[in-house]
């Protein structure tokens, strides 16, 4: 596998790799390198390699730019050097960016099977990201770029029916693209092994928020709601506990001391994958907001399926795959950009305790009924069946 992220901190990757070594399979990821992160290792069986680029989140599109195509050369070189050792049956690349495919051009060339994994629609993102420097002739240069990576790949797979079908209808064909949705790994996210707490046990609401600090997740809409409701409901003890880095973090603290709010946010930097479930165990309220773009119209936050995996209600921005995924009854929602509309939301589960469990429990069942150990047979029979030549179902 080749992925331009860290390998401890991207759960999708983790997952497939893992999947893959619990099938029985020798899994090799190349990926980026933190300064204290030692070159190689080993985690849950997979071998990691990690190459001298880091990332630079927050940055200018020029440093992006370079950040990538250094990457696509080092991993390149990585992996047909490695290919002489190893024998590769497969490589699977993981996008962003989506021409990170042809860093496994030479194992192409002498029949290599390769999947290009879609994580996000490059063209949408970059828009969403860069808006200044998006216009037309980019957003069809990019288009360009994702058509030349999925005609070069040998299969492709894509996190939900939405970009799947987006895909489809831009021209590529059926059989050649595959959904393997994002959803929460219950044997990770195990809500009896937590130990998880009562709703305000101590009498303190404690809202979490697990994920990037980034503009596309819209945190400063939820810091609004707070302190909404910290002046609307002055009996109600309330707090936020915030996971995750990125660029929007510095406004975000200026934020909740424009609010006054400091005895009532705690920002604990990013924590590993593994000690995310016991955090949202410890809270009462999982928050999945997001701003509405057409990047975002195709995409639906893993979050939500882990907040739920341990038996947290939650809010979340209306989006049309959450709609489409939780129905009326689940996980509440409000308007993209409203905080009155998120405040009320937020009460509503505080103030009405049978239907909170009500909505809990159904949620429960629709990730239990799509969590990643059903979807983790499917992925590894894709694999298969392209390391045997085949084509897959």
């Amino acid at each position: 596998m080749v992925v331009h992220a860290y390998y401890d901190e991207d759960p999708r990757v983790r997952r497939e790799a893992e999947s893959l070594v619990e099938a029985g399979h020798e899994v090799d990821v190349f990926a980026l390198r933190r300064e204290h992160d030692a070159v190689a290792g080993t985690l849950a069986g997979v071998s990691v390699r990690r190459l001298g680029v880091q990332r630079h989140q927050g940055a200018g599109l020029g440093v992006y730019v370079r950040e990538y195509l250094s990457f696509v050369v080092r991993s390149g070189w990585a992996l047909a050097t490695a290919h002489r050792r190893r024998r590769y049956g497969l490589v699977q690349v993981h996008s962003l960016p989506d021409f990170l495919v042809f860093a496994a051009l030479p194992l192409r060339l002498v029949g290599v099977p390769v999947i290009l994994d879609l994580h996000e629609a490059m063209p949408e993102f970059f828009r969403s990201r860069f808006p200044r420097a998006s216009n037309p002739i980019v957003h069809r240069l990019l288009l360009v770029q994702e058509r030349m990576s999925i005609a070069f790949a040998s299969a492709v797979l894509t996190v939900n029916a939405a970009l799947a079908e987006r895909l489809r209808a831009s021209g590529v064909r059926s059989d050649k693209v595959h959904v393997v949705p994002n959803s929460a790994a219950l044997g990770r996210f195990d809500v009896a092994a937590a130990s998880p707490r009562p709703f305000a046990a101590d009498g303190v609401v404690r809202l979490v928020y697990a994920g990037a600090l980034t503009p596309t997740y819209e945190l400063d809409v939820v810091l609004d709601g707070l302190a909404r409701i910290v002046a609307e409901r002055r009996d109600l003890a309330i707090r936020l506990d915030v996971y995750g880095r990125g660029d929007a973090e510095p406004h975000l603290r200026e934020q909740v001391a424009r609010h006054g709010l400091e005895d009532r946010v705690t920002f604990h930097g990013r924590i590993p994958i593994e000690d995310v479930p016991a955090a949202l165990a410890a809270a009462d309220i999982g928050l999945a907001p997001t701003r509405q773009d057409d990047f975002t119209d195709v995409s639906l936050s893993t979050k939500l399926f882990e907040y739920a995996a341990m038996e947290k209600p939650v809010v979340a921005t209306r989006l049309p795959l959450v709609e489409a995924t939780f129905p009326a009854g689940t996980i509440l929602t409000y308007g993209a950009g409203d905080p009155v509309a998120l405040a009320a939301a937020v009460l509503e589960v505080v103030d009405r305790p049978a239907e909170r469990a009500d909505a809990v429990a159904r949620t429960l069942a629709i990730v239990r009924a799509g969590s990643w150990e059903r979807h983790a047979v499917v992925y590894v029979r894709l694999v298969e069946a392209l390391i045997r030549g085949e084509r897959p179902d």
